[in-house]
C-alpha cells in the first residue's frame, strides 16, 4: 500500500493509470489501471496497475494472470510488508516467468546503508521463488532517478521471454467492460493462444451469447488483427454493455466448452493458519474470473501447511479452461490466499472416487502431458529443428514417439518443412525431418512478411529485398531459410524472383519525374545500344534510387565493373554470339567489337560477363560456346 506503483506507470508512461475518482482521493488504486508505453527498442508493451492493498487482493488477482513479466514495486522508506509477501506467493504460484524489483522512494532515503539492508531483506524473501535472480533497480518517479535503467532492464526482461504461441483457439478474458458513445459496448483482457480478427464472430462464454468483431485496438492503436500477448480492446457489435462481465471469455465458436468441474495440482502455502480440509468451500480465480468453488481432497484428508495435493473442484458457475492454466485459491472469509498450482484437467468425465489408485496414476499422468502434448512442447521450445532433436528433448520411446507424430501431423499442429529423398511414408518419421509446430511457423511467417514489407516501406523504388539479406535479417541458417523460403513461396505469403523477395502484388510505383528522368535515359541507350552511358553516367543522371529500380525491373542489365546495357540490347547481343560462335565456332573481342561497331572496353566486358555467366568459355584470344 502506498509503495508507488502508479507512481512508477506514471514516470514511466506518463499516464497515470487510476481511473476511478476515490483512488485519486484515497491515493490508492482499488481496481485495475491500464497504461501503454514504447520502449527504447521500440516494442510496445501495455501495463496492467494491480491493487496493493489486502482489501482490494481479489481485483489484483484478476489483472495478473496475463502478463508476461512483473515490475515487483517496493517502497524503500518501508520495505517488505506482509501484504508484499501474499503478492510474492501469488507469483510465484502462478508461475510468471520472469520479472523486475522496482525498489521505489529512493529520493526520500539520505542513508545509502539503509538501502542496502532494505535491498537485502528483499534478496532474502525473493530466495526460492520465482523472483529469485530478478534484478533490484533503485528508481525514484518523483526525481526520476533510475528511471531510464528500469526501461532497459525491461528491454532485457522481455527479450528473454519467448512470443507467445498461436494455437488458433483465441481466447481473451475480459477484465473490463464499458459502452462507448456510437461504437457500443468494449471489452479489454490479454489475448492468448490465437488471434482476433475485425469481422469475424466471436462467442462469450460461459454464457453462449454471439457477438461480431466491430473493431480491435491494441495500446489504443486501431488494428485489423489482434495478436496473442497483446493487451487488446475488442468493440463487439450485437452485445449490450450489461450482458459481459469480467471473466467471461471471448473465443471463436466451437473452440472451448464451458465446464464446473476441474481436476488440478495444488500446493498450500507454507504460513497458512490452518490444514486445508476436505470439502471446504474457497473462492477460485482463474484468468480474470472469480468463482465460488467446493474442494474435493484427493488421496488425503487434508493438506498442511506447504504440503501438495490433488484436488477435484467443483465451481458454482462455469469456467473455460485448458490444460496449464494456472489458479489461485483463497479463503473467503477471514481473506487469505491459501495456495494454487495448475489445472490438469478441465473436463474431467466423472466425479472421482477420492482415493482411487488408478486415479491418482492418472493424473499423474496427465501432470506429465499426453505423448502428443509433449512432444509439442518441446517442438514450441525449439522453434524449427530435426525430428531427432525434437525426440531428444521429449525424451519418448519410438512407438510412443510416432504415434504423438501422426496425432498432431494429423491435426495440422505439426509441420514438416523438409524430408530426406528416401521418405516414402504418407505420414513423415525420420530423425534427419525438418519440423516445427505450426505456431513457431506461423511466427516466423509473420516475421518474414513484416521484413518485406518494411524493405518496401524503407525502400519504394527497388523491386524487393536481396533473398540473402533476407535471411540474415531473420537469423536463419541455410538449412532452415531455404526450405522456410519454398514453403513461404508456395502458401503465396511472398513472392521472389531471382535473388529479390517481394510481397504478393507489390509494384513499384514512379513519380512523373521519374519517369520522364527513365526515358531520357533510356532513349540515350536507344541511340547508342552498344557502346551505352556507363553504370557512373547513369546513377549520375538518375541517381542511385532510381538506376536501382530499372536493374530491378530488367529495364538495364549492368556487366560489371562499369559497363550496363539496355536489357532488350543485352539480349540481343548474346544471341548474336551464340550465331556467331555456332558459324565459326570461336570468336575474339575485336570479331565482337566490329560486329557491334563499339569499343574494345564494352566488348571484353560483354565477353567476361558471358564466361561469368556460363555461356563462353575463354582459350587463349578467343571464346568459344560452353559445352553443357
Amino acid at each position: 500500500v502506498d509503495h508507488g506503483k502508479s507512481t512508477l506507470v506514471q514516470a514511466l508512461t506518463g499516464t497515470h493509470p487510476d481511473r476511478l475518482k476515490e483512488e485519486r482521493e484515497r491515493e490508492m488504486t482499488i481496481d485495475l489501471g491500464f497504461a501503454w508505453l514504447t520502449l527504447p527498442n521500440g516494442e510496445d508493451i501495455g501495463i496492467v496497475d494491480v491493487p496493493g492493498h489486502r482489501d482490494f487482493i481479489e481485483n489484483m488477482l484478476a489483472g495478473i494472470g496475463g502478463i508476461d513479466a512483473v515490475i515487483f514495486v517496493i517502497a524503500a522508506d518501508e520495505g517488505i510488508m506482509p501484504q508484499t509477501r501474499e503478492h510474492l506467493a501469488i507469483l510465484d504460484l502462478l508461475q510468471i516467468p520472469s520479472g523486475i524489483i522496482a525498489l521505489t522512494k529512493i529520493d526520500l532515503i539520505n542513508d545509502p546503508d539503509w538501502l542496502d539492508l532494505v535491498e537485502e531483506d528483499i534478496r532474502t524473501a525473493l530466495r526460492g521463488t520465482v523472483l529469485e535472480k530478478a534484478p533490484v533497480l533503485r528508481v525514484s518517479s518523483r526525481t526520476k532517478q533510475g528511471i531510464p535503467e528500469l526501461l532497459q532492464a525491461l528491454v532485457a526482461c522481455l527479450a528473454e521471454q519467448p512470443p507467445r504461441p498461436d494455437l488458433k483457439r483465441p481466447r481473451l478474458p475480459v477484465d473490463r467492460v464499458f459502452t462507448i458513445a456510437g461504437f457500443g459496448t468494449v471489452v479489454t483482457g490479454t489475448l492468448s493462444d490465437g488471434t482476433l480478427r475485425t469481422g469475424e464472430e466471436v462467442l462469450i462464454l460461459p454464457g453462449g451469447l454471439r457477438g461480431r468483431v466491430r473493431g480491435l485496438q491494441t495500446h489504443k492503436k486501431k488494428e485489423d488483427i489482434a495478436v496473442p500477448g497483446s493487451r487488446t480492446a475488442v468493440n463487439i457489435s450485437g452485445v449490450n454493455v450489461d450482458q459481459v462481465k469480467r471473466g467471461d471469455i471471448i473465443v471463436h465458436p466451437g473452440d472451448y466448452v464451458p465446464t464446473r468441474r476441474l481436476d488440478a495440482r495444488f500446493r498450500l502455502l507454507p504460513d497458512i493458519t490452518h490444514p486445508l480440509e476436505h470439502s471446504t468451500e474457497v473462492k477460485m480465480f482463474l484468468g480474470a474470473a472469480e468463482v465460488v468453488a467446493r474442494i474435493r481432497l484427493l488421496g488425503s484428508e487434508q493438506l498442511d501447511p506447504g504440503q501438495e495435493g490433488w484436488l477435484q473442484l467443483e465451481s458454482s458457475e462455469p469456467l473455460v479452461a485448458v490444460r496449464g492454466d494456472r489458479y489461485i485459491l483463497r479463503r473467503p472469509s477471514p481473506g487469505e490466499t491459501l495456495g494454487g498450482g495448475m489445472i490438469v484437467d478441465p473436463q474431467p468425465q466423472q466425479r472421482h472416487k477420492r482415493f482411487a489408485t488408478e486415479t491418482l496414476d492418472h493424473l499423474e499422468s496427465l501432470a506429465k502431458g499426453t505423448p502428443a502434448e509433449i512432444l509439442l512442447q518441446s517442438m514450441l521450445a525449439l522453434g524449427a529443428v530435426t525430428l531427432g532433436e525434437v525426440l531428444a528433448r521429449a525424451n519418448l520411446d519410438e512407438q510412443t514417439a510416432r504415434q504423438a507424430f501422426a496425432e498432431l501431423y494429423t491435426n495440422g499442429q505439426l509441420l514438416v518443412l523438409e524430408t530426406p529423398n528416401e521418405q516414402t511414408e504418407s505420414i513423415p518419421f525420420h530423425p534427419t525431418l525438418l519440423v516445427t509446430s505450426f505456431a513457431s511457423w506461423e511466427q516466423l511467417a509473420s516475421r518474414a512478411r513484416q521484413e518485406v514489407e518494411a524493405y518496401h516501406r524503407s525502400n519504394p523504388l527497388r523491386r524487393g529485398l536481396p533473398r540473402e539479406e533476407l535471411k540474415s535479417r531473420l537469423k536463419l541458417t541455410p538449412r532452415l531459410f531455404n526450405p522456410a523460403m519454398r514453403r513461404l513461396v508456395s502458401e503465396g505469403q511472398i513472392k521472389e524472383s531471382g535473388p529479390l523477395v517481394f510481397k504478393p502484388g507489390h509494384t513499384i510505383q514512379f513519380t512523373q519525374i521519374q519517369k520522364r528522368q527513365m526515358e531520357a535515359l533510356l532513349a540515350r541507350f536507344a541511340t547508342s545500344p552498344y557502346a551505352p552511358p556507363t553504370t557512373k553516367d547513369c546513377i549520375n543522371e538518375v541517381g542511385d534510387d532510381l538506376y536501382n529500380a530499372m536493374v530491378d525491373l530488367e529495364l538495364l542489365t549492368p556487366v560489371p565493373p562499369d559497363v550496363v546495357f539496355r536489357t532488350e540490347d543485352y539480349n540481343k547481343m548474346v544471341a548474336e554470339t551464340r550465331r556467331l560462335l555456332a558459324n565459326q565456332e570461336t570468336v575474339s573481342a575485336a570479331e565482337v567489337r566490329d560486329h557491334f561497331q563499339t569499343s574494345r572496353r564494352y566488348a571484353l566486358a560483354f565477353l567476361e560477363y558471358l564466361d561469368s555467366q556460363g555461356v563462353t568459355v575463354r582459350e587463349g584470344d578467343v571464346r568459344r560456346l560452353k559445352q553443357v
